[in-house]
């Protein structure tokens, strides 16, 4: 499942934001300073008791029958589970929630009994049926009936609204079984480990659309009633509950066939086929490529891939039917601007890598998550240089995954990332970036370590050994071992199993024509320089270049001591020496001053690679948020950028002065800071100018929408003037903005708007027929800046024209525009609480609604008001994100306390010692 689709974030959702316009600091659990390769952070969040399913009785097929009532939101529903029994018993203890079973029997060698007691344990979501005699070693068929409710709770089997192209509501039946709510549509053994196959039949209106993993085999009409048919599906392979999938509803399509035989359809809303036929050409270029790289072949005959309307996370990669929201797989040529595209392909590249990684193998307990998401998170970007190398992709997954990565993981409330999963309710607090985007760089770590050829062989192993099973982290690391005779366990599991990352500590001397790096390893902490007792160690891989050649490593190690020395032969002193080439390995550097000097003339001349820029400033900015340099040399550096041409190091530059936007916000000097992003960002800006020019690609584009979006934000009155100028224009009808201008536009008329302009945008919202139009305009309605009209879109959030997973993106707006807004939207959460939390119910949205809203405070009050807040009122899946949140306000505070001074008379001086350009 993609919860990234925001973020990765959005693999990671990620607010729902396009992974490549917004990053959003992410935060984790309490201080590990305890014993290395511990599986838990010293203070974890409390653990429910909890018990796995009891082996005794086991499935093998399940026959399932459902008939979904799509007018008054019930189904009635009939299992018919062939199990294997491996020990007398006179019960059997299955998972089901919010499901009412009428009957039970269990039928074996000609004799059926009935099942005497239904015994619901509602907190642990399982249900013990009794017999009245016990069920004898041996195969036999357990029938159960029941009903239960299509919710309206993006989870479990559920209604999902749309609107026809005539206008009228409706609703379709839809399944969100990952992690653990296929129990909430049929009785089940519902745990990873626990495969059996499936043979579904759905009753439907026969004017429905109905689909499941596997490809109907039989159509007939429904004998009790002629407006329904019943539809039955082919048996599925060996599988876990939590992708099994089924859909009714009203869909177009458009079809193709893979190079290597397989059906792909990609169904859309009705009317809007057209959109589907990006997504179209993705699939069937990604599917041969997975089966070529991973030389097994894809095990169904079909795959599917469906926009839904209202769905909580990205997209969830159901073995042949792939549930995604609508932004994350439908293109409008016209309409959809190029980060659109660009994620499209990035889910659809990671939900097509599951179907080996994750279906095909599966993990064995949730535990293991990181497996399945952390490998789709990475070949994902893999898949995409593959089908777009003009999107240099790889340099984007170091500013969405790899350092969203290291910030959430430097909190000392981080986890490791195979964290020791019980009760359901804790499953939903590991979808996080740990699991995503750590678990994504620790592999393109491992990857980059044994090589290309060694890795591929080794996940054909992997794959070929445990195909239909389960395996866990330990199985996939002997398989690479295997392929490549590297310590692969002993190095990874110093990655897995503890938590955190060391930081580089590289000293130079010059030994007449050699060069002496001292390099050490200590755990680098958000809070400044590790303090504990014992600190951890890392085997960390080690990659060394020169100005010789810088794209190139000179050297490479694997450091498994807290301290080493190096010796580069004849490199002279004007030479400078650059650790981590391509910002591959998962920690930070600190130089000393002078290695760090002979460095920054590279980003000005450009002679260090883009990524390598990147790392470099986001090392530096780091450092200076834990107080190890002063935030006043970083601003230096990012001076260095003004030639920067590369979109990714713009973007990651512009997210880190979005942070020090938002810390300086509680200063008077906020005004200063927007001079300073104004003077950064105008060469830039006025190089690309407001139109495409030809022979310009992807990313100019995107950068051309960062570059004004900065500008417009921060005032620039240029800027300013044309967006309403444009905007107007668009209103009227006279020039349409383009796709990619719209973003930067819309926030800026809104930042620099009234209420007719908020009027204007709420109405344009209505008018769009496309949701990522919707979308595009909820994500900066916060914008706003006057506070009657910021309640207003508080109050629109809730409302019925924004769908219940955009909500979070609206309310998340509002609080990361302005400090009054965070301040607005922290009132509106606690007022809307219990409707918020009834809402979302634990899922992971709470988790990001609460850290959009909170993680921006600066005061230390507000982090006492935070952790009150959630004493009294409980949100179990959300614990660690609480304690990552007040974590990061005491870090702001601390910092905005340390360095303001610094940071304004840094200003003050730059400004009096230079003319401003000319704007």
């Amino acid at each position: 499942v993609n919860y990234y689709a925001s973020c990765r974030p959005f693999k990671i959702y990620l607010l729902i934001i396009v992974i490549v316009l917004r990053r959003t600091i992410l935060s984790p659990a309490d201080r590990a300073h305890n014993s290395p390769f511990s599986a838990q952070p010293a203070n974890m969040p409390e653990r429910r008791p909890f018990a796995r399913l009891p082996t005794d009785v086991s499935p093998v097929n399940y026959a399932l029958w459902l008939k979904p009532d799509l007018v008054d939101f019930t189904f009635e529903g009939k299992v018919e589970a062939r199990v294997q029994v491996t020990r007398a018993t006179n019960q059997i203890v299955m998972n089901c929630a919010d499901i009412d079973i009428i009957s039970a029997s269990f039928a074996s060698g000609g004799k059926e009994i009935n099942a005497t007691g239904f015994n619901y344990q509602n907190e642990d979501e399982k249900v013990t049926l009794s017999f009245p005699s016990a069920l004898q070693a041996g195969s036999g068929i357990l029938k159960i009936d029941f009903v239960g409710e299509l919710n309206d709770k993006m989870k479990g089997f559920y209604r999902s609204k749309y609107i026809t192209p005539t206008g009228e509501v409706r609703f379709a039946a839809v399944t969100q079984f990952e992690a653990t709510d296929a129990r909430r549509a049929f009785p089940c053994w519902d745990e990873p480990a626990i495969k059996a196959t499936f043979d579904i039949t759905l009753i439907v209106p026969k004017d429905r659309v109905a689909l499941s993993n596997m490809n109907v085999i039989d159509r007939k009409p429904y004998p009790d009633d002629d407006n329904l048919l019943e539809i039955k599906f082919a048996t599925t392979p060996i599988m876990s509950t939590y992708l099994v999938a089924f859909v009714v509803g009203e869909y177009d399509f458009v079809e193709s066939q893979s190079s290597d035989g397989v059906t792909v359809r990609v169904y859309t809303p009705v009317g809007k086929a057209e959109q589907g036929k990006f997504a179209l050409e993705v699939a069937t270029k990604t599917l041969p490529f997975y089966k070529d790289y991973f030389n097994v072949p894809y095990p169904l005959p079909k795959i599917d891939l469906i926009a839904i309307a209202d769905f909580a996370a990205g997209a969830m990669e159901n073995w042949g039917l792939v549930t995604y929201r609508e932004t994350a797989l439908l293109i409008d040529p016209k309409n959809s601007c190029s980060s659109s595209r660009q994620w499209v392909a990035l889910v659809v590249g990671h939900e097509l890598a599951h179907q080996w990684f994750g279906n095909l193998v599966t993990m064995e307990w949730w535990t293991h998550l990181w497996l399945n998401e952390g490998f789709a998170s990475w070949i994902e970007y893999l898949c995409v240089d593959h089908c777009f190398p003009d999107y240099d992709i790889w340099t984007q997954f170091v500013s969405a995954d790899y350092t969203r990565a290291l910030e959430l993981d430097a909190l000392d409330n981080s986890h490791p990332i195979e964290v020791n999963v019980g009760h359901p309710s804790e499953v939903d607090e590991i979808f996080d970036a740990i699991s995503y985007s750590k678990g994504a760089s620790v592999i393109r770590m491992l990857h980059n370590y044994i090589g290309d050829e060694d890795f591929r062989k080794g996940m054909n192993i992997y794959l070929t050994k445990f195909q239909h099973k389960n395996a866990s982290t330990e199985d996939l690391w002997d398989c690479l071992e295997e392929a490549s005779g590297k310590p692969v366990a002993a190095v990874m599991s110093s990655w897995t199993k503890q938590m955190g990352f060391p930081i580089i500590v590289v000293d130079q001397e010059q030994h007449g024509e050699d060069s002496v790096l001292k390099i050490s390893q200590k755990k680098f902490c958000a809070s400044g320089p590790f303090n504990g007792e014992t600190c951890p160690n890392w085997m960390v891989p080690i990659s060394i270049c020169t100005s010789e050649d810088p794209s190139r490593p000179k050297l490479t190690m694997l450091l498994d001591s807290p301290e080493t020395t190096v010796t580069i032969s004849n490199l002279g002193p004007s030479q400078w020496v650059k650790i981590n080439p391509g910002t591959v390995g998962f920690y930070r550097i600190q130089y000393s001053s002078t290695m760090l000097d002979s460095l920054l003339p590279g980003i000005r001349d450009l002679t260090l690679p883009p990524v390598d820029r990147l790392g470099l400033q986001n090392d530096l900015f780091s450092l200076s948020r834990a107080g190890m340099i002063s935030t006043a040399e970083v601003l230096k550096v990012m001076e260095a950028f003004v030639n920067e041409p590369n979109y990714t190091v713009w973007s990651d530059l512009s997210c880190n002065l979005g942070v020090l936007s938002s810390l300086l916000s509680y200063t008077d000097f906020h005004e200063e800071v927007q001079e300073f992003i104004c003077d950064l960002f105008t060469p830039i800006g006025q190089k690309l100018g407001w139109d495409s020019k030809q022979g310009e690609g992807h990313l100019d584009a995107l950068l051309r929408g960062l570059v004004l979006g900065k500008l417009g934000k921060a005032g620039h009155k240029p800027t300013v003037e044309e967006s309403h100028r444009r905007f107007k224009d668009h209103v009227d009808g006279k020039v349409v903005l383009s796709a990619d201008l719209r973003s930067p536009v819309y926030l800026t008329v809104l930042k620099h708007g009234d209420s007719a302009t908020l009027d204007t945008m709420l109405k344009l919202h209505k008018q769009a027929d496309m949701q990522e139009e919707k979308n595009r305009i909820e994500r900066v309605l916060g914008a706003i800046s006057d506070a009657e009209l910021t309640q207003k879109v508080l109050a629109f959030a809730l409302s019925e024209e924004v769908r219940p997973q955009d909500t979070v993106t609206v309310i998340g707006g509002v609080a990361s525009s302005s400090k009054q807004g965070r301040k607005a939207a922290w009132k509106f959460v606690k007022d809307n609480w219990d409707e918020l939390h009834n809402r979302y119910q634990g899922g992971f949205l709470i988790s990001r609604l609460i850290k959009l809203t909170v993680d921006g405070f600066v005061d230390e009050k507000m982090a006492a008001e935070v952790k009150s807040f959630f004493e009294s009122h409980h949100a179990p899946a959300a614990e660690r994100t609480v304690q990552q949140c007040c974590e990061n306000i005491l870090l702001n505070a601390a910092w905005l306390k340390r360095d303001a001074d610094d940071i304004h008379q840094y200003l003050l001086k730059r400004k009096g010692s230079a003319c401003n350009p000319a704007v």
